[in-house]
C-alpha cells in the first residue's frame, strides 16, 4: 500500500474511526473540565459511605453529614456531565464547581480526602477559562485579506487613505495643492 494514497474512512480500522470521531466530538466543548469536575465528584460521594475491612474489623468513614457529601458528589457528577452536553452554561458550572469543591472541604472528609477537592477545584478553573474556538476559514480570510505574502506578514497598500483627492495633504508626495 502506498504511503502516500487518500486514505477513506471506509478502509480505516474502525478504532482509528472511531479515535478521530471522539477528537473531533471532545475538540468543540471543555471536555477536560467535564472530566476532572466529573472524577472530582466521586471520592467526595463515596468515602464517607466507604468501609475498609481489615480481617474482622471494620473500618467505617461515615461521618454525620454524608448525605450532604452525596449531594455535592452528584452536583459535581451532574455538572461534568452538563459541561459536556451543554458548553453554554461552562461559567455557571465553573463557579458552581469551585463552590462545591470549597464546601466539600468541611462537609464531606476534607473533601474525598483532597482528592476530590482538587479535581474538582481544577475541573471548575479549566471550565471558566476554556472559550470556544472561532472557525478556522473565518481566521484565514480575515489574515488573507491584508496579506499579499506570505501569512501574517502584511503587503504594501495602494494609498494611504482611501479618500485622498489632490487637496489633501496625502497627495501628491505630502505638499498641499490648496492656496
Amino acid at each position: 500500500m502506498n504511503p502516500q494514497a487518500p486514505v477513506r474512512a471506509a478502509d480505516d480500522a474502525w478504532l482509528t474511526a472511531v479515535y478521530y470521531r471522539f477528537h473531533a466530538w471532545s475538540g468543540g466543548r471543555p471536555f477536560w473540565a467535564g472530566l476532572f469536575t466529573l472524577i472530582g465528584g466521586v471520592p467526595i460521594a463515596y468515602f464517607p459511605y466507604a468501609d475498609l475491612r481489615l480481617g474482622n474489623v471494620t473500618i467505617a468513614m461515615a461521618t454525620t453529614a454524608g448525605s450532604g457529601s452525596l449531594i455535592i458528589g452528584v452536583l459535581l457528577i451532574t455538572l461534568g456531565l452538563a459541561l459536556w452536553f451543554q458548553q453554554g452554561i461552562r461559567v455557571f458550572a465553573g463557579v458552581a464547581s469551585i463552590l462545591l469543591a470549597l464546601v466539600s472541604l468541611p462537609v464531606s472528609n476534607l473533601g474525598g480526602f483532597f482528592l476530590g477537592f482538587l479535581f474538582a477545584l481544577v475541573g471548575g478553573a479549566l471550565a471558566l477559562a476554556w472559550v470556544p474556538g472561532k472557525a478556522e476559514s473565518a481566521q484565514q480570510a480575515k489574515a488573507e485579506q491584508f496579506t499579499e505574502g506570505p501569512a501574517e506578514v502584511p503587503g504594501p497598500r495602494d494609498t494611504e487613505t482611501a479618500y485622498a483627492t489632490d487637496t489633501t495633504a496625502h497627495a501628491d508626495g505630502g505638499r498641499n495643492s490648496a492656496g
